[in-house]
């Protein structure tokens, strides 16, 4: 079975953010694994073991620096690494995918094409939950999201999704693309024996011209125009009077002040 597994590296969740000219700072910052990401990576690795051959790739579209969350899947016990490391990439979720898209073609046109495809939910960092599912998209793939328990039999996948506090259970033909949820499994910790050896597996670093794409064909579709914090919370209010009266000045507070009214 030939797995690929999407890693991006993130914020440490203990970082605390810091804005500098309208962007976060990344000074003296720690970076990870997305977290949700390292479920992913885990279920690869369970999936290769069940199926007892195949190999499990983590791919990613990073600066240099992602190059260290690639290792730490390798050391949990991923078998390859890729890392697409290219300036002119924009940090867009439209570009990210395409990136993505056009390297796991050419997985398929050498005829090694993934039969899974794992990524997070989405990342902690933005948040936005879009490059997988675009990927699947240019892939043609089908993909069930926020996946709880997955199992695979014969070339067909079984998974239960987090429908909103429920469960949904969906069924798919191989090949397909997962995104995992909180729950998949318990990511297991890189030991002593599988960093040393993290240090001799593949580790492949390339660009969009080996890719085959153009600037013009991963323009972003958004542009950012400014980070800014959250305003600081006010202080509470205490309504006085009896109930009328408390009623009267709360809906004042909320169509003059709050203006959600």
């Amino acid at each position: 079975m030939n797995i690929v597994v999407l890693v991006k590296q993130t914020f440490d969740t203990e970082e605390k953010i810091v804005l500098e000219g309208g962007a976060v700072s990344e000074d003296g910052v720690k970076f990870v694994i997305n977290p949700y990401d390292e479920y992913a990576v885990e279920q690869g690795i369970l999936m290769r073991d069940a199926a007892g051959a195949g190999k499990v790739t983590v791919l990613s579209a990073g600066p240099a620096r992602a190059a260290e969350a690639l290792r730490t899947a390798l050391a949990m016990g991923a078998d390859e690494a890729v890392l697409i490391d290219d300036s002119r990439i924009p940090a867009d979720e439209y570009s990210v995918s395409r990136v993505l898209a056009a390297y796991l073609t050419g997985l398929a046109e050498r005829g090694e094409a993934a039969d899974v495809v794992l990524g997070g939910n989405f990342s902690v960092d933005n948040g936005a939950g879009q490059v997988a599912v675009r990927l699947a998209g240019l892939l043609g793939l089908p993909h069930v999201a926020s996946v709880t328990k997955l199992e695979v039999s014969g070339g067909v996948a079984t998974a239960h999704r987090d429908a909103e506090g429920d469960t949904e259970i969906v069924e798919v033909s191989l090949p397909a693309l997962f995104t995992a949820q909180q729950g998949l499994n318990e990511p297991r910790y890189p030991s002593l024996p599988g960093i040393m050896k993290a240090k001799k597996k593949p580790f492949a670093t390339i660009g969009l011209d080996d890719l085959g794409l153009t600037v013009e064909q991963i323009a972003a579709k958004t542009e950012r125009i400014s980070v800014s914090l959250p305003p600081a919370r006010a202080a509470g209010k205490k309504l006085a009077g009896d109930a009328a009266a408390q009623a009267a000045e709360l809906a004042r507070l909320l169509r003059e002040e709050a203006k959600v009214l």
